[in-house]
């Protein structure tokens, strides 16, 4: 597994990172055993990061992760997060402060390694609550609110979800005020890690948002390597929450079956595939994947032994690029 600089942190992060989500949501739908089983796993073959949220769950990720944290060895880095609703914006200081307390205390721990904002920015995907840059950047923000708790102690670096209003997330990662960005790419979609992206393009276009990032130094932790679940299975996801514009689960599903006609069992099993095309990109710090259970964890691992899709099948996904997966 290998290790990579998470942007100006310092910290060192694994290729892959272990996603406490919904998505997947082992550490939330799995029994004990099973969790302590993945997490184990995962620890033993070489992954050092734990990526949770307080939403996860309603907490229950956080508390899993919690009950079993001292066990793992080596012990794992955790980032967690906390997002903002409407009503917040009256005691924004007040509201992060109890949710970063909150999960620290569901964690058993009296720090983390990352902090992360969980809203999207600017105007949202989906009837999420968004915040615009003013209320991370401006005085009293998010950003500054942040910076008070980084300093004592509580965490070790700050981050945002660069999910949104692509304009918006370009404006909060050029700030240069936080350390880190969860950055939406996977074959569907790649195109933060694009110039520009194709005439043809339809789907929500994240052009330069990997460039800013790497402007400012900042670590890159890919999310929604397989789409919610359209990249890793041919069966329609339930619940699936559409993070980007542009796109709707049918068009997903459609996207995801011409890439897998297009590739073939080739280069291994539909996820594998994948997460495969994510660990070609370099610039990425990690891909947070998520899993439903042990099956999916020995894929993810399996393709980080078998390394990232060769030149001739990615020249297969320019074409897909090119022509909106027609």
């Amino acid at each position: 597994m290998r290790k990579n600089l998470l942007g100006r942190t310092g910290l060192e992060i694994s290729e892959l990172a272990f996603g406490g989500g919904d998505t997947g949501g082992i550490l939330i739908r799995g029994d004990e055993t099973t969790r302590i089983t993945a997490l184990t796993r995962a620890v033993k073959a070489g992954i050092n990061w734990i990526d949770t949220a307080a939403l996860y769950g309603n907490g229950a990720s956080e508390e899993a992760i919690g009950r079993h944290l001292e066990a793992l060895s080596p012990r794992p880095h955790i980032s967690t997060k906390v997002r903002v609703e409407r009503g917040d914006l009256f005691d924004l200081r007040g509201a992060i402060e109890r949710s970063l307390t909150a999960s620290l205390k569901r964690l058993r721990t009296d720090h983390v390694a990352l902090f992360q904002l969980h809203n999207q920015l600017g105007e949202a995907v989906g009837g999420r609550t968004g915040l615009p840059p003013e209320d991370v950047l401006g005085r009293g923000g998010v950003a500054d609110i942040f910076q008070r708790l980084k300093e004592q102690g509580l965490f070790y670096a700050s981050g945002i979800t660069a999910a949104g209003d692509t304009q918006a997330c370009l404006d909060v990662i050029g700030s240069g005020r936080f350390d880190c960005a969860q950055v939406y790419y996977n074959a569907i979609n790649p195109s933060a890690a694009w110039k520009r992206a194709p005439q043809t393009w339809s789907a929500q276009d994240f052009s330069g948002i990997m460039a800013a990032c790497w402007n400012q130094n900042m670590g890159i932790m890919s999310i929604r390597v397989f789409a919610g679940g359209p990249l890793a299975s041919a069966k329609r996801p339930d619940g699936l929450a559409v993070l980007t514009s542009g796109t709707d689960v049918d068009n997903e599903m459609r996207c995801a079956a011409t890439f897998h006609r297009a590739l073939g069992s080739e280069y291994g099993t539909p996820a594998q595939t994948a997460l495969r095309f994510a660990l070609g990109n370099h610039d990425l710090s990690t891909r947070v994947i998520g899993i439903s259970g042990l099956t999916d964890l020995n894929e993810a691992l399996v393709a980080v032994e078998k390394g990232p899709l060769p030149a001739a099948a990615i020249t297969k996904l320019k074409d897909l690029w090119a022509t909106d997966f027609r």
